[in-house]
């Protein structure tokens, strides 16, 4: 099964709103899913979507691919929560040539 994250179009007629779902990609647009993994609202200001990304993680790591706009979505998401654009997860501590590095404390980012 080729599963893809994209978005499934819901609201009404002039006033879209989206549901972000892993689905096949054989099923239609507003078909059939696997699974809702987040929100997105394009007229909403500010704060106009919400994602699961350990969800989105699990299913890139199952062989997932995403579409254009969940990309987009996933990637200032990542930024809002200060993470690294990346998709993959770091190494595994336990690894080798996965030294454990000093991590700053969040005061001296604060700081900054």
């Amino acid at each position: 099964m080729a599963v893809i994250i994209r978005l499934r179009r819901t609201g009404a007629t002039n006033d879209n709103c989206f549901r972000v779902v892993a689905t096949d990609r054989r099923f239609p647009r507003d078909g059939r899913f696997i699974e809702i993994i987040g929100w997105y609202d394009p007229k909403r200001e500010g704060a106009n979507f919400k994602l699961k990304l350990d969800r989105i993680e699990h299913w890139v790591g199952k062989g997932a691919t995403l579409s254009n706009t969940v990309k987009g979505l996933v990637s200032k998401a990542k930024k809002q929560a200060g993470e690294a654009p990346a998709l993959r997860t770091a190494p595994a501590p336990d690894s080798p040539g996965s030294e454990q590095r000093e991590q700053p404390s969040e005061e001296s980012v604060a700081s900054e």
